[in-house]
């Protein structure tokens, strides 16, 4: 087969651009492995870059593959391409895309082995999100045994990660979710479910918590009332808008973006296979639906991770 599907854009707008088309199967350059694909998975992040919203920190040229999670099987092995051969499973992050398609080529530096526990599919949609929610719990939330934490935003992709670590870390996890999504986060592990639609987060608090994981985009004004709810002394962890507490608040903040860290990520690996660590799969679809995920995911009817299987 010298050809295949991808979907992917040759401009910048709404989900009207996504494109599913057949393209030449690429080869792999030095160092890198054919992946056949078996799934990437939706990250809301990819509907940003597909509008422009990130053009002027994270510019791509186009036409432009889309998906950043991927999972398959090594096809073929590229020239000074290490510690992998056709027919290991592996998953990764690709941070210049190009997994929403049949084949990627990828370097073989970014890729693990996949968990053995879980379809390739299923395993898609770890990279990203996982990526983001173990440096957020662990390097620059430094969650452990004790601590009192508040999951802003716990029924998304990275919720449902970070939910998960920072209980099997010892700490008390306090989760915002809507109605939908209360019964996965309890699944996960979260002590307390607080529906943010019901009222202020605040108000649904016995006592303020030691750190806040923010997941979630907010105005101003929800921000500056997210800082109230961490005790003087305490922290703020936010993957989405930065939160600024006042210098008399005692809290320090930290406005993270998560790096590939393929030990990080063969971690997260281990720990599904030793059954510590669930990955939510909420939805399968056809890659040919991908414009379809995003605008759900637009809408906000979106919950847990999409997986998009080739097909």
């Amino acid at each position: 087969m010298t050809t295949m599907k991808t979907a992917r854009i040759h401009e910048y707008g709404d989900a009207r651009v996504i494109r599913y088309e057949a393209v030449p199967r690429p080869r792999p350059g030095f160092g890198e492995v054919l992946v056949h694909v078996a799934g990437t998975s939706f990250n809301p992040t990819e509907a940003a870059l597909r509008a422009g919203m990130l053009r002027a920190f994270l510019p791509v040229d186009m036409p432009y593959t889309l998906g950043w999670d991927v999972a398959g099987t090594v096809a073929e092995v590229g020239a000074g391409a290490e510690g992998f051969a056709v027919g290991d499973r592996v998953i990764g992050r690709l941070d210049g895309g190009g997994a929403a398609a049949e084949y990627v080529s990828a370097p073989a530096a970014v890729l693990v082995a996949a968990p053995a526990s879980v379809s390739l599919a299923t395993a898609a949609a770890l990279p990203v999100a996982g990526l983001t929610a173990w440096q957020a719990v662990h390097e620059h939330g430094n969650v452990a045994t004790g601590r009192r934490v508040l999951v802003n935003g716990a029924g998304g992709g990275v919720g449902g990660f970070v939910t998960q670590l920072a209980g099997r870390a010892g700490a008390e996890v306090i989760a915002t979710a809507s109605p939908r999504s209360t019964e996965a986060v309890l699944r996960q592990g979260a002590d307390q479910v607080i529906d943010y639609t019901a009222g202020p987060v605040g108000a649904a608090l016995d006592e303020r918590v030691d750190i806040l994981l923010n997941l979630v985009p907010l105005s101003a004004p929800d921000a500056a009332a997210l800082v109230p709810l961490v005790r003087p002394g305490g922290r703020i962890v936010s993957i989405a808008t930065p939160i600024a507490p006042a210098a008399d608040a005692g809290v320090r903040a930290t406005h993270m973006v998560a790096r590939n860290d393929v030990a990080h990520l063969a971690a997260l690996a281990r720990l599904v296979d030793a059954a510590e660590l669930r990955i939510d799969v909420s939805e399968s679809r056809p890659l040919a639906d991908l414009a379809d995920v995003h605008r759900l995911s637009e809408s906000g009817r979106t919950r847990g991770k999409v997986v998009v299987i080739p097909c």
